[in-house]
């Protein structure tokens, strides 16, 4: 979607009176969003279905009409959220199925538009309810492409579709034939999720797609031994795919030293923030960044900076911009907050004073 809103360099704005440069940081960058399904703004929704992705799911379906999912006012609020929380940066999955074609993505780029140049979203098109399990899907995804999304998605090819060959497969074509990115969930553990990573990486490089792949979750990366991890992360790394996470409390994180050293770019995403799956969430996409350092036991200064660069400047290619941050001739993202340092920010997780975004004052 970021080809339509465009790109545009603004020189940085005048911090008020009295703020020091610890005072700011580079807008946040969410990288794994879903800004069209929200109950936020409604009554208290209690969430009534089954445990795990499958119960999930069908738990939506049965219920997102009635709520008006998706809908402008519902990605509006979202929005809002996470805007306020400093977010100028968004790569946002969105419901393609045949219940809704593509109305969420229309939906979506209605609610960016208000924005103008200020906010920069890009879009997956993610098939939530299958690839191939359902008629149709695939022709959507390739009308989705078409239509200016910027990824095509997927969603745990072998427990959801039983088909990792196929779904993977016909995913990354219609990717590469398109002209268009990867973005997949994969939240099957262990060794069947590495083995799906596998065929992920081997389908990038078979089909040009070098740069051009994410996978969202992966919790399978932290649940292998160290050396077949390391095989794992170096493959990633030599042909350019990332990883993006929400920082779960119940899995172990992925392991940023390791997959720094094998050169797999990280970013952090809120996920849906109450929703249909969950009535957790805030939009506050720098208490991910905290949820990850605690949970991971970061504790040295050079660590935590890290963490932070990796929820603002370093994230800034996730929604299709150049690497970031606060320096002259960068567009001019920026959080104003009442921190002694980046570190101090980010363990706080303080108030955001005021949140500019492309030069513009949206926020304070």
């Amino acid at each position: 979607m970021n080809r339509e809103l465009g790109y545009h360099a603004s020189p940085a704005p005048r911090a008020p009176p009295g703020w020091r440069d610890d005072n700011a940081l580079p807008g946040l960058v969410n990288t794994h969003a879903h800004v069209d399904k929200s109950w936020w703004g409604l009554p208290w929704q209690s969430y009534g279905g089954e445990g795990g992705t499958e119960g999930r799911i069908r738990h939506e379906r049965a219920r997102r009409d009635e709520l008006g999912i998706p809908s402008l006012g519902i990605t509006q609020r979202a929005l809002t959220e996470l805007v306020r929380h400093g977010t100028t940066a968004i790569r946002t999955h969105v419901d393609v199925d045949p219940g809704l074609g593509l109305r969420g993505i229309e939906v979506v780029r209605e609610a960016v538009a208000d924005y103008g140049d200020a906010l920069t979203v890009e879009v997956v098109a993610f098939p939530q309810d299958g690839v191939l399990r359902r008629p149709g899907v695939l022709e959507l995804l390739a009308d989705a492409a078409r239509a200016g999304a910027d990824h095509l998605g997927g969603l745990d090819p072998a427990t959801i579709d039983r088909d990792p060959v196929g779904q993977i497969d016909a995913v990354l074509a219609l990717a590469a034939e398109h002209g268009v990115g990867v973005d997949i969930h994969l939240h099957d553990p262990a060794e069947l999720g590495a083995f799906q990573i596998e065929l992920i990486v081997d389908r990038a490089e078979a089909l040009g797609l070098v740069g051009r792949v994410n996978i969202a979750h992966g919790f399978a990366v932290s649940q292998l031994d160290p050396a077949q991890r390391r095989d794992l992360l170096a493959r990633m790394g030599e042909l350019g795919v990332t990883m993006t996470t929400v920082a779960p409390l119940r899995l172990p994180q992925l392991p940023l030293a390791e997959l720094d050293a094998a050169g797999v770019r990280l970013g952090f995403g809120t996920d849906g923030i109450r929703d249909l799956w969950s009535p957790y969430g805030t939009g506050d996409l720098l208490g991910i960044a905290w949820q990850y350092a605690r949970a991971a036991g970061i504790v040295r200064d050079d660590d935590l900076r890290r963490v932070v660069d990796l929820a603002t400047g370093a994230a800034t290619p996730f929604a299709g911009l150049p690497e970031g941050g606060l320096v002259v001739g960068a567009r001019a993202d920026i959080v104003l907050l009442d921190a002694e340092n980046a570190m101090d920010a980010l363990v706080r997780t303080l108030p955001r004073d005021a949140v500019i975004a492309g030069g513009r004052l949206l926020v304070g």
